[in-house]
């Protein structure tokens, strides 16, 4: 079934790559964030190449909310908290340029963009909107709080972040990647050094850049240890409310709202990759019981990446590869993450300052609590008795039996029932 964004859009092809070729900045994975990358590289004048395993923006992007927006649940609270005033000062302010870049962008591109506010609302606690609102003013946002919201529930409240915007994804990342220099169909295996390895030949560049959503090097950043993958779904509903606005649970397990310019998309029955979730049994149970009129569209399901301190890991892939660049970790704000990834990572391959570089660096300290959380999850899949193992790293597959496929508890790797490879960070496909 085609997604939402792909029934009205469809994206250039580009060739397979073959032979042995060199290039400065090589750019794997063909998301947003990588697109977006070589898109700055281009307008610099830096020679590069972009190469993506199937088709550009087919995969995560293609399943966005595309939803534009520095209010990722209540999170500045819970970053002063953790990390400082100004972590979370610089947090927000490298989000809003993420948004002024797409603002800038847009208004020469036919791509649906709108300005909406977006709403971070909960069903019982008011007290957690208290504190990010109390954040919110000693970091120097205007947001604010409201009770009344055109969602078909009742609501404790909810914070409001002024003049945010939604788009359609797919036909930005068209008009951007038009005349870029991309390779389709190319599935790098390994990378030698400064050397790049695919099926028929190789790219040798002095930087490379890792834009695959998961990392699949496992020998440098630990990136197995320091992210999960959680599992979201969405409805696009005809005949359905325009809400007129973008409306997020701070539980990560409520509902999203959005509108297109046609239809309601409504997200939710979420679960980390492997475990069970609602998944679009909840999601039919919402609109049935408060829209009956609405007609299902489309339904589709989509994969995030989360850091363990809730910050995405921009920079350096690791210490030890200093001309290695990786961005992930954008948690379900993917959007947002990809321009903020790609105006930190201009910089970083030109050896220019980015005074937000730090914030976002892969190697900075992760909580120890958080670690040990993570690995011992790890663990428990990985000695779970199973014949069904990933290739990636040997952890048993669980099976999935909403979308009919095995499903990695560890680090998210998805198969179909053949073992054909549907999601990251595994290169491979189960024998």
């Amino acid at each position: 079934m085609e997604l939402i964004w792909q029934m009205d859009k469809k994206l250039t092809k580009f060739p397979k790559c073959n032979g042995n070729l060199k290039t400065d900045v090589l750019i794997i994975g063909g998301g947003m964030a990588g697109i977006l990358t070589v898109y700055f590289l281009e307008q610099d004048n830096v020679s590069y190449l972009l190469v993506e395993k199937e088709r550009v923006c087919q995969g995560v992007t293609a399943g966005t909310t595309a939803k534009i927006t520095s209010q990722h649940g209540l999170k500045y609270h819970t970053l002063l908290r953790d990390s400082g005033i100004a972590v979370t000062q610089g947090y927000l302010q490298a989000n809003q340029l993420a948004e002024k870049a797409y603002r800038k962008l847009c208004k020469t591109i036919d791509c649906d963009y709108e300005i909406k506010d977006n709403f971070v609302y909960t069903l019982d606690d008011k007290s957690q909107l208290e504190q990010e609102l109390s954040t919110l003013s000693r970091i120097g946002f205007d947001g604010s709080y409201t009770e009344h919201l055109p969602l078909p529930f009742r609501i404790a409240g909810a914070v409001r972040f002024p003049n945010q915007a939604q788009f359609h994804p797919l036909k930005f990342a068209a008009a951007i990647a038009e005349h870029l220099h991309i390779y389709e169909n190319t599935w790098i295996r390994e990378i030698r050094g400064n050397t790049a390895v695919f099926d028929s030949g190789s790219i040798t560049a002095d930087t490379i850049i890792v834009t695959t959503h998961f990392p699949f090097l496992n020998r440098y950043g630990c990136y197995f240890l320091k992210l999960y993958q959680f599992r979201s779904y969405l409805i696009a509903l005809e005949n359905a409310p325009n809400l007129n606005g973008m409306y997020v649970d701070a539980s990560s397990t409520g509902f999203s709202f959005r509108n297109t310019q046609k239809y309601l998309l409504l997200g939710g029955g979420g679960h980390r990759t492997g475990k069970d979730g609602g998944n679009w049994t909840e999601l039919r149970n919402l609109y049935r019981c408060y829209y009956p009129q609405a007609k299902e569209i489309c339904y589709w399901a989509v994969q995030d990446c989360v850091s363990l301190d809730g910050i995405p890991y921009i920079g350096h892939y690791s210490n030890c590869t200093k001309q290695w660049y990786v961005a992930t970790g954008f948690q379900k704000w993917g959007m947002t993450g990809a321009m903020l990834s790609a105006l930190l990572l201009r910089d970083m391959v030109q050896e220019k300052k980015n005074e937000f570089a730090e914030i976002f660096s892969p190697s900075r300290s992760i909580w120890k609590s958080k670690l040990l959380e993570n690995s011992w999850e790890m663990a428990k899949r990985f000695f779970r008795i199973s014949k069904k193992r990933c290739p990636h790293m040997g952890c048993a597959l669980t099976c999935n039996k909403a979308e009919h496929s095995w499903d990695c508890t560890c680090h998210g790797s998805r198969f179909a029932e053949s073992g054909k490879l549907l999601d990251n960070p595994a290169n491979r496909d189960r024998n």
